[in-house]
Formats: structure tokens, C-alpha cells, sequence
């Protein structure tokens, strides 16, 4: 029987900014008969300091998933068929068209899907040496059970360079995703199709939130649902997002349909170092539903497993197809969605209005209604949150995520319907449980 050699596997996504982060990845080649071995360490949550007028009936389901039925894969996005119809790592040819067309053809010739991000492993020398012509890789989790097996892999050459100017267009330095993950990645990409036999679990408290395309289509037939309206977010649930979605519940009922649900799906991978972490979102949203902010009835709360990768109309694209796959036919965009600041510019790395124009054009997204919002900020007058009057431009405030964090940090209030109280009580306590270990760790 052939030997083992182990070798270690960069992980994709950095622990220490991943609120869940993926497992991290050892690989042992072997013979024909065993494949090689990809070793997973149990995940490990994030420090809490962290970085940071119709009568039709119609099913919920109104979309088939790109590709058909849901495709079982790994590591979550994978492993749930967020990127169906990906069946594993991308292999060279799909990540050409990925990179170069933001979208892939059906291998049966039926048209093209949108795929705007890369979904890809790297590997280093060495670990492809190790591999060597072994076709399979078997995953196995920490207490050495096989999860999944990587079939008939292609090993091809990892241009980072070119990788990251198509994606984010530009090489600038200081793009999180970039220094994290890809900068010190291995030189070489290995791909193929994935056959999961054990789903991947975090054990954060947060794996009921977590449900599959396929868990979330069951759950919008449960409700009866006729339409479902995707909003996205990696902050704080306040009352201008509220305004928001419960404006275009209001716009639905009025074009006919009868019961319109909202899949409220915040972010939960990676992230920048200052937004706020996974678990204290999710807290604080769980508050926005207890004070009756979004009602229950109509919304479904649950984890986007997706990385963030800050990188615009690019990423929006990505966004806006994996929640095609859970059934999902309206999706709410907004202004400079998926973007971030130029690192090393002061101005916006993205024309802000580019992302919401590019998903009303994309290649392989025609069948999702897209929903720009208007845009909302405090009124001083009514004391509330409203749709902004450019007449009354002087009575509106306009309170950035950068904004709040730092009311939240000084314990200072934000204006009186800003946020729920519930809600912003949640913020409050982490940033001040954030002061305390930091004021213990001073003291040592």
C-alpha cells in the first residue's frame, strides 16, 4: 500500500477576519486506488474583538436553479449549491470564462450562467508536487472521516496579478480580500468536481441560520410564498434598511402579488476588519424582529456563506445569482453595493450607481427582477427614517455604517428612530465588552 506524505494547504479565507471560517485544508497523495487527502481542521469561530392585481397561484420556486436541481458541493457555497451549476472547484477552462466573461457556458450547449467571481483553491508547489498525477483528492474532517472527494483534478497556474486586476480593476494595495487570502496564496490553482458525503458544520450557535438554497425554497412553499424579494447587508439592521423592505413588500402587493416574503440574508464570511462580526449581526437582527420592526411572519432570516470580496458591480453580480439558486425573483440593490473605499485614494473605488446598472444587464441574470431603492437617511423633522427629499435636502441626515459603529463605540445615541432599541443595545454592549478586553489585555 502506498505511504502518506502530509502537506499543509493554505486556507482561502483567513481565520481571524472569517466569522466562521472554512476549514483549513492538508493534503497526502497517494495511489490510484487512494486518493490524495485533503486534511480539515475543525473551523474556528472569530474572536469576539474580531476585526472586525395577479390571481394566478404560483409556487415560491418561480425560478429553476441555473443548471437544474441543486448540486450537493463543499465548503458551504460549494457543498449547498449556492453556485450551482458549479459542481466543485473551477478547472482552467471554466475559470477563464469566469474571470474574462463574468459568466460560463452549460457544457450541453443551452446558454450561458453568470459566474462573476472565481471559485477556486490554491495550492503551492510543493502540495502539487505531493499530489503529483493522482486524479482524486479525498477531504476529510478533523477526526479523519472522509466529507468529500475532488475528482478527476486539474492542476493549472495561478496568476495572481492577472486574477486580481480583472476582478477588482485594479492591482492597488489594500484590498482586504486580496491581502488576506490571494497575495500570499500558492502559485498554482487545482480544480474539480466535488462529491460531498458529510455537510460542514461551524458549532458557532449559528448553524440554524444557515440554510441551503434547497432549505430555503422548502420554507418559502411552506409560507405560501408567490414572490421573494432577496435583500443583502453586512451591518446592522437600522430603520432605513427597514423603510426599505418593507417599501418594496408594499410595491409587490401592488403589482398583484399576494404574499410576497423577504429573505433578509446577511453576509457570513469573509469581512473587513471593521464591520461588525457575524454573531453580533445576527443578534441584532433577531431584535429587529422581537420589536416588530420586520415582521416574522413575512421575513426569513439566514446566513449568506459567501466571502466578502469588496470588489463592486463585479461581486453584485455573484451576489445577485447565488440567490437565483434559493428561489429568490426580486433582489433589492442599492447604491455602490459590494464596493468599498479606494485604498489608497479619498473617493470610492466604484462609481456607486455602476453596480445597480451592470445587474439590469448582466449575461445569465434576465430572469431576476432587480429592485434599485431609493435612498433613505434620517429626517430631522419627522424624527424617523424616510426616503430622502432632495427639496428639503437640509432637514436630511445621513448616517454611514462608519457613523454608527462610532456612536455605538462612544456610547453616544444615534437620533430617536434611527435604530430600534433593542437593536442598537445589542451594538452597544459588544462595543463596550470590546473596551473591556482591551482595557484587560492593556493592564497584563
Amino acid at each position: 500500500m502506498a505511504t502518506t506524505t502530509h502537506l499543509h494547504l493554505p486556507n482561502p479565507i483567513p481565520p481571524r477576519l472569517h466569522a466562521s471560517p472554512p476549514a483549513r485544508l492538508r493534503a497526502s497523495a497517494s495511489s490510484l486506488a487512494h486518493p490524495s487527502r485533503l486534511r480539515l481542521a475543525a473551523p474556528r469561530p472569530r474572536p469576539r474583538h474580531g476585526r472586525r392585481a395577479m390571481s394566478v397561484t404560483v409556487r415560491s420556486s418561480l425560478i429553476d436553479p441555473d443548471g437544474g436541481a441543486l448540486v450537493d458541493l463543499w465548503a458551504h457555497v460549494l457543498a449547498e449549491g449556492w453556485a450551482s451549476p458549479l459542481r466543485g472547484f473551477m478547472r482552467e477552462h471554466e475559470y477563464l470564462q469566469s474571470l474574462h466573461f463574468n459568466c460560463i457556458r452549460l457544457p450541453d450547449g443551452a446558454g450561458v450562467v453568470n459566474m462573476s467571481l472565481p471559485i477556486v483553491l490554491a495550492i503551492g508547489d510543493r502540495e502539487k508536487e505531493e499530489i503529483g498525477a493522482s486524479p482524486d483528492v479525498a477531504l476529510q474532517g478533523p477526526d479523519g472521516a472522509v466529507l468529500a472527494i475532488l475528482r478527476r483534478v486539474e492542476i493549472y497556474p495561478h496568476n495572481k496579478e492577472e486574477r486580481i486586476a480583472r476582478t477588482w480593476g485594479t492591482t492597488a494595495p489594500g484590498l482586504p480580500y486580496v491581502d488576506e487570502a490571494i497575495a500570499q496564496a500558492g502559485n498554482w490553482l487545482i480544480g474539480g468536481d466535488l462529491e460531498v458525503i458529510e455537510p460542514i458544520k461551524y458549532n458557532d450557535g449559528l448553524d440554524h441560520y444557515r440554510l441551503s438554497p434547497q432549505q430555503l425554497r422548502n420554507e418559502f412553499d411552506k409560507r405560501g410564498a408567490d414572490a421573494v424579494f432577496a435583500f443583502q447587508l453586512r451591518n446592522p439592521v437600522h430603520n432605513g434598511h427597514a423603510l426599505l423592505m418593507n417599501d418594496t413588500r408594499r410595491r409587490l402587493l401592488e403589482m398583484g402579488f399576494k404574499n410576497p416574503i423577504l429573505l433578509l440574508h446577511p453576509l457570513g464570511g469573509f469581512t473587513k476588519a471593521d464591520d461588525v462580526p457575524l454573531p453580533v449581526r445576527m443578534e441584532q437582527h433577531s431584535k429587529v424582529l422581537e420589536d416588530g420592526v420586520l415582521d416574522p411572519e413575512t421575513t426569513i432570516v439566514s446566513i449568506f456563506p459567501s466571502p466578502m470580496h469588496y470588489a463592486g458591480p463585479t461581486e453584485v453580480q455573484w451576489h445577485a445569482k447565488a440567490r437565483i439558486n434559493a428561489g429568490a425573483n426580486f433582489y433589492i440593490v442599492g447604491r455602490d453595493p459590494a464596493g468599498m473605499g479606494h485604498p489608497t485614494e479619498k473617493r470610492d473605488l466604484y462609481n456607486p450607481d455602476h453596480g445597480k446598472k451592470v445587474l439590469s444587464m448582466a449575461p445569465g441574470l434576465e430572469k431576476l427582477n432587480i429592485l434599485p431603492f431609493k435612498v433613505a437617511a434620517y429626517d430631522t423633522v419627522a424624527k424617523q427614517m424616510a426616503f430622502f427629499d432632495p427639496s428639503r435636502s437640509k432637514d436630511f441626515l445621513f448616517i454611514s455604517g462608519t457613523k454608527m459603529r462610532a456612536f455605538a463605540k462612544s456610547g453616544e445615541n444615534p437620533p430617536d428612530g434611527f435604530m430600534c432599541p433593542g437593536g442598537w443595545k445589542v451594538l452597544v454592549d459588544y462595543y463596550n465588552s470590546l473596551q473591556t478586553e482591551e482595557a484587560a489585555v492593556a493592564t497584563v
